[in-house]
Formats: structure tokens, C-alpha cells, sequence
């Protein structure tokens, strides 16, 4: 596939970006609706601190995506079982040499 270069404005910022030809229009779409989604957030609330309108709207179109987010209560715990062992092996070690 081909890379093109692309730039794209974000919160008043123009970024330079190379991107497969076939990702241009979902780059400028995602561009669109954080723009639109900060415009909305200065409309409606006194904010007007432009890293806290992005954070917001990071947080809004991530909870908004569809797209499962990350927890860490259906993470399973981790096995440390062989750590564990391999402690013990060593304190018993440490234990005959003493």
C-alpha cells in the first residue's frame, strides 16, 4: 500500500502525518469529531483551557467508541506460583549456607 502525507488540524493545531492511502478519510473523520467534540464542550461549559478540553473530549470519545475499556477488575490476578517456588528454593539455599 502507499503512504501519503497528510495534515490535519486538531484543536487549532496542525499536525503532519504519513498514513496509508486507504486510512486518509478515517484520519480527517477522526480529526472532524474531535474538533466538533471540543467545540461542543466550549459551547456548553465555561472551559476554556484547551488541554482540558482535550482530555475531556479523549475521555468522552473513548467511552463513546464502542470499544471495550481496559479494567483492571476482569484482568485475572497473576500466577506467581513459580516465582514463589523459586524464592523458597533460595531461602532454603540461603539457610544452608548460613
Amino acid at each position: 500500500m502507499s503512504k501519503v502525507s497528510l495534515k490535519v488540524v486538531v484543536a487549532g493545531r496542525t499536525y503532519p502525518l504519513t498514513v496509508q492511502a486507504s486510512e486518509v478519510e478515517k484520519v480527517q473523520r477522526a480529526a472532524d469529531d474531535i474538533n466538533k467534540a471540543i467545540k461542543q464542550l466550549q459551547e456548553n461549559f465555561a472551559v476554556r483551557d484547551m488541554q482540558d478540553l482535550l482530555a475531556m473530549t479523549a475521555l468522552q470519545l473513548a467511552t463513546k467508541s464502542g470499544r471495550p475499556v481496559a479494567s483492571t477488575s476482569n484482568t485475572a490476578a497473576p500466577d506467581y506460583t513459580e516465582v514463589t517456588e523459586e524464592l523458597k528454593r533460595l531461602a532454603e539455599d540461603l539457610d544452608v549456607l548460613s
